[in-house]
């Protein structure tokens, strides 16, 4: 009798890493595949004595922040989220799906949970209004921290005047001495407490 034939093992076929695919890892709650328009990186340190400039961007499909319901959750948000300990706002303006804000905060946290309060105050007073549910800002705000007379020159002026900005690049010219009445040029703002806003920013012409 001739030897028993030798059994061979077959080798699995297993797949081979060939990069990354598209659409794979963790999936995004809003069903979103693309990247969200604001990296997830860390904040830089915030110093108490420097102001920043703040936006915030509704989802698609909302109703204008300029109306009557919109601008009620906004102008209602600042007046109960503005002045909570660490955090006030001392200039706003609402645009049709974005509001611009200067802010003080004591720190990056205080930063950060004084926005987030806002944002809840506003989703909700939005989503009231309409009798819907669901997310109401696009993604993670906007911060530019301020730290020189002319930067807060700059965005002060960029907050007061973004309406007139808005509607000059669309070719609609606004009466000279036009006050936008959703922003704090033509309502009461809040007293700020940092020097660059109290008296540095005027020094900068």
């Amino acid at each position: 009798m001739g030897r028993p034939a030798r059994q061979t093992q077959l080798a699995l076929a297993l797949p081979k890493w060939g990069g990354r695919r598209a659409g794979a890892g963790r999936k995004r709650k809003d069903g979103r595949v693309v990247p969200p328009g604001l990296p997830h990186l860390r904040r830089a340190p915030l110093a108490s004595r420097h102001p920043v400039h703040v936006t915030l961007k509704l989802r698609e499909r909302l109703p204008s922040l300029r109306s009557s319901s919109g601008f009620a959750a906004v102008f209602s948000a600042l007046q109960h989220g503005s002045l909570r300990e660490g955090f006030r706002v001392v200039h706003f303006a609402a645009l049709r799906d974005h509001v611009h804000l200067v802010v003080e905060a004591k720190d990056g946290v205080s930063l950060s949970r004084g926005v987030q309060g806002l944002c809840v105050r506003i989703a909700r007073g939005l989503n009231r209004s309409l009798g819907r549910p669901g997310r109401v800002f696009a993604d993670r705000y906007h911060a530019h921290v301020l730290q020189t007379p002319t930067e807060v020159r700059n965005a002060v002026k960029y907050v007061q005047e973004n309406f007139a900005r808005h509607e000059a690049r669309v070719g609609r010219a606004l009466e000279p001495g036009y006050l936008d009445a959703f922003s704090s040029r033509a309502l009461p703002a809040w007293e700020p407490r940092t020097w660059l806003l109290r008296v540095g920013w005027m020094r900068d012409g």
